[in-house]
């Protein structure tokens, strides 16, 4: 019953796949499907398509690299908070100035750590700092940015409103490698990518450093009209690239293997079964319930919840659920209910970040999903139900 029930999935996944390469929702696309415990659960790899449109390409395989894009948020930069809460370098009370190291505008001295987490520090949702640089120097462009990003006039007061804002995890970025000693990328490497073997399939690309992944195989982004070329082993989001390729907002490439295994551990650790090495499993289990009683659209700390209506995690999913959406077409939601998880890394922005067929799909694959996996649980359990029986 395993087995044929394995086979049913990847063929319904597959199917949906295929339809949205016809429909030029994306090139490429890799699922990953965990349900249980990793290593002793049910666990899913599908793909299809191609790492571009361009004649030099390569079917779309488990070791193919995606753009993460805003996943680096939850799987790299709040995991650092983690471990730095857990190191008692700060709290989620900590002002920005203490998590900066410095002063800062009037305005934004009532930041917290929390408030930065979960997206209701006032903060703008997006500035193109990029355009005021012309090349990418990181030494010269961190402190520049960062004076930008202060000097940005909050658009509601800390803790009024959530808004999700790249430049409050551009903040978090910079906090946590003043206050980790370290970059970023070598931090989560050394304290979660690592312990877990995930180091190959896990990476952030600095800029100056592309030729240590010379034989590794990119999906394609998009054509970029400020960059003036097709984008492949190289961070889409602009003002991630001016800072090197390393940011708290964005930067972090993997492939389904390597993301569908943190997402599978992060869930082992939510549920109990798992005792995380590098944080707190108590810390982290506050991190992923929304606070009650706040607004539609509030977020966990570092995650997303699915929304009342129109969640991409599908109309099927558990109201307690999180995950994250990634701007090139990458998504994660996990759904404690079902102990399941999905995973779906697409280069949709290639070529062009105009195309926004990704809404509809996202939405009908984890429907399909969810409700295949409610059937085959209902299914094991009368099956169990009548095992040993006579007929």
């Amino acid at each position: 019953m395993a087995a044929k029930r394995k086979k049913n999935v990847e063929k319904m996944v597959a199917r949906l796949l295929r339809e949205g390469l016809e429909n030029q929702v994306f090139p490429g696309a890799a699922v990953g499907i965990v349900a249980g415990p990793v290593g002793h659960g049910k666990t899913w790899f599908i793909t299809e398509g191609c790492t571009s449109f361009l004649a030099e390409r390569s079917a779309v395989d488990k070791a193919t690299v995606f753009d993460l894009a805003s996943l680096t948020k939850p799987l790299a930069t709040t995991l650092a908070v983690l471990c730095l809460l857990r190191d008692r370098r700060l709290s989620l009370a900590s002002g920005l100035a203490a998590l900066l190291g410095q002063a800062v505008p009037a305005d934004k001295d009532a930041i917290t750590l929390r408030q930065l987490l979960c997206h209701q520090a006032g903060l703008p949702a997006h500035r193109e700092f990029y355009k005021k640089f012309h090349e990418f120097d990181r030494e010269a462009t961190g402190p520049a940015m960062l004076a930008m990003v202060l000097a940005e006039p909050l658009e509601h007061p800390p803790g009024r409103r959530t808004v999700y804002s790249d430049l409050g995890f551009l903040l978090l970025g910079w906090a946590v490698e003043r206050l980790a000693g370290q970059r970023l990328d070598h931090f989560v490497r050394e304290r979660i990518y690592a312990p877990m073997g995930l180091c190959d399939h896990l990476f952030f690309v600095p800029t100056a450093e592309r030729v240590g992944h010379g034989a590794t195989i990119f999906a394609c982004t998009e054509n970029c009209p400020w960059r003036q070329r097709v984008l492949c082993g190289e961070v889409s989001d602009d003002n991630a690239w001016v800072l090197g390729g390393v940011a708290g907002q964005a930067g972090l490439f993997g492939d389904i293997v390597g993301v569908t295994t943190l997402v599978g551990h992060i869930l082992d650790q939510w549920q109990g079964r798992e005792e995380p090495c590098a944080y707190d499993g108590d810390t982290l289990r506050s991190f992923l319930r929304r606070p009650e009683g706040t607004e539609a659209g509030a977020r966990a700390l570092g995650f997303d919840t699915p929304a009342p209506t129109g969640s991409s995690g599908g109309a099927l999913i558990s109201p307690a659920s999180v995950g994250h959406l990634g701007f090139t077409g990458t998504s994660f939601w996990m759904d404690p209910e079902r102990d399941a998880a999905v995973v779906l890394l697409t280069n949709r922005v290639h070529p062009s970040r105009e195309n926004e067929l990704i809404k509809e799909f996202r939405p009908r694959l984890h429907d399909a999903v969810w409700s295949m996996l409610d059937t085959g649980e209902a299914e094991a359990q009368r099956h169990k139900g009548t095992k040993g029986q006579r007929p």
